[in-house]
């Protein structure tokens, strides 16, 4: 069985569920623009549409352009990003917006090496924003895509732990040709893994592709690799880190230091974890003792 013959038995049943079963988010509507793109694929890794969705629509009110955000401090990116979790990408977002604004116009590129080389875009956010933005030809591979791949054409139950290049040989071989078709597909596959073909429960009995897969043909065989330890967050210097965070989004203005300690009774815990926001440019400590976002 050739990868192209693969890629026509799957491309229409995928594409035709997708038309009657996806979601309506904004930032796949005809006027999303690129950057609407862009923070919504910043906003969407390791964290749930649910969540992403009310945070977006505010970002975007708020900052509609790249321009809009660049103008502002990067702590204030900081202090709208709320409770998504792991930071950073805020300060990434907003680091990529001033580059926008220095060296494109203020414009998001549709070319795919020059999104590669803006400040925290990586190989997936350059083929995602390339591919859904811009309707050209890219292999996206997420978690959902690997893991519908994975199950799909290898008969595995999920996918390496981390990417590897038969992975990316696979998803590049069932591409459509034609680059609006083949971004269609993107998203559709993306789909079908964040509705059906679910990490812990895949609803088999609904996807469209359900007679072709080779992991339904194997019998569904348990995953029989390393264990898959799901993530904690109770106790944990991330949970430390996002306390002590709120406590300065909250605030109008810098905060004593113990407005900080107040929140996390573990001193050593809670110092590894200032630090470590410090470190990452998440906290300014001034020179008074006070603590404030970045500037």
């Amino acid at each position: 069985m050739t990868a192209t013959h693969d890629a026509v038995r799957f491309t229409g049943p995928v594409l035709d569920w997708y038309a009657e079963h996806a979601r309506d988010l904004p930032w796949r509507t005809p006027d999303a623009t690129p950057w609407a793109v862009l923070v919504s694929e910043i906003m969407l890794q390791q964290t749930p549409v649910v969540r992403v969705l009310p945070v977006w629509e505010q970002w975007m009110r708020r900052w509609p352009t790249p321009a809009a955000l660049a103008a502002e401090p990067s702590g204030e990116a900081v202090r709208a990003w709320g409770r998504l979790g792991y930071p950073r990408r805020a300060l990434r977002l907003h680091a990529c917006a001033v580059t926008l604004v220095e060296r494109h116009d203020g414009l998001v590129p549709s070319d795919h090496d020059e999104l590669l080389a803006l400040p925290g875009i990586g190989a997936y956010t350059a083929a995602a924003v390339a591919s859904f933005a811009f309707r050209q030809r890219h292999a996206v591979l997420d978690t959902n895509v690997r893991r519908v791949l994975a199950r799909l054409i290898t008969g595995v139950e999920y996918p390496p732990k981390s990417q590897t290049v038969a992975e990316v040989a696979v998803a590049e071989s069932l591409l459509p040709t034609d680059a609006s078709v083949a971004a269609r597909w993107a998203v559709a596959v993306m789909e079908l893994g964040a509705l059906v073909c679910t990490a812990r429960s895949p609803r088999c009995v609904d996807c469209p592709v359900i007679s072709s897969c080779a992991w339904q043909r194997a019998g569904r065989p348990a995953y029989d690799g390393p264990p898959r330890r799901g993530q904690t967050y109770a106790g944990t210097d991330r949970q430390c880190r996002g306390r002590l965070l709120a406590v300065l989004r909250q605030a109008e203005g810098p905060v004593e230091k113990p407005a900080l300690d107040i929140v996390w009774s573990d001193a050593v815990q809670r110092e590894r974890a200032l630090d470590g926001l410090i470190a990452d440019g998440l906290i300014d400590p001034l020179d008074d003792g006070r603590y404030a976002l970045p500037s």
